[in-house]
């Protein structure tokens, strides 16, 4: 069944993107490609956000997917994977590096996919890119995801002391687009708990998330970077045994789909 939940105030958030990620498309790919952010995006966020999803056979769209860091992870484990984006230069991008995937240069607001066409939905640093427009967002996946099937996502959240940090940051930052900002988890479970079942959620991010994949953000050369990430990944796997909503800088969250959309 597909919500009837009323639209949030309507902004042109699809072309803030794609300009924006247009104008730094080269160092960000730069940055987070490189094998420090690979190796964090494995540990911190994949392990956790695919646990107990069945990948292999499994149809998955890489949503909002850049050049397919997340593809990286997805092909070996033998899902057939679909990239989606607004941006054509990260299209472009993303069809030169895999090319035996499919690759769709759209919104993810509008979809060009059939109902319940995916067994998983995967957006990994994109969702609070949408605002605020982000339940319509989140409605359009619940629309191509088949009953059982995962929605699996890691973004900063509210509600945390490195977010207090993060809103400044992002009102000042050029690498930023206006239209960024944490998503409230509590406020989308709310929204979406009568389709979703909310199957996991792990609070995660500190020394190794700043430093590793926020490198570009902090403006850390790839050279120093590229010596500093193996100690800055295991401090991470040290702290993030003891972090919290409050402390963490992002959360990782599985959510498994469970009603059927009505004709």
């Amino acid at each position: 069944m597909r919500l009837k939940v009323p639209r949030e105030p309507s902004v042109d958030a699809d072309r803030q993107q794609r300009e924006h990620y247009d104008l730094i498309s080269a160092q960000y790919e730069a940055h987070n490609d490189d094998p420090g952010s690979q190796a964090f995006r494995r540990q911190f966020m994949y392990a956790p956000m695919f646990d107990a999803v069945k990948l292999s056979g499994a149809r998955v769209l890489d949503a909002m997917c850049g050049n397919g860091q997340t593809t990286r992870f997805l092909l070996p484990a033998g899902a057939s994977v679909i990239g989606l984006d607004v941006s054509e230069k990260q299209i472009s991008s993303y069809k030169r590096r895999w090319d035996g995937c499919g690759a769709v240069c759209a919104s993810i607001f509008d979809t060009p996919f059939d109902n319940e066409s995916f067994d998983c939905v995967v957006i990994l640093g994109g969702l609070h890119h949408t605002h605020p427009r982000i339940s319509d967002a989140v409605r359009e996946i619940e629309r191509i995801l088949k009953p059982g099937g995962h929605f699996c996502f890691a973004e900063p959240h509210t509600g945390s002391l490195p977010d207090l940090i993060r809103r400044t940051w992002y009102r000042h930052d050029r690498y930023f687009a206006e239209n960024e900002a944490s998503i409230d988890v509590e406020v989308l479970k709310g929204v979406f708990s009568h389709s979703f079942r909310f199957t996991r959620e792990r609070y995660s991010g500190n020394v190794g998330y700043l430093l590793v994949l926020q490198s570009l953000i902090l403006r850390l050369p790839l050279w120093l970077k590229r010596v500093y990430a193996p100690a800055a990944l295991l401090i991470e796997r040290c702290i993030t045994p003891i972090l919290g909503r409050r402390s963490a800088c992002f959360v990782v969250c599985q959510w498994q789909k469970t009603s059927t959309r009505s004709s």
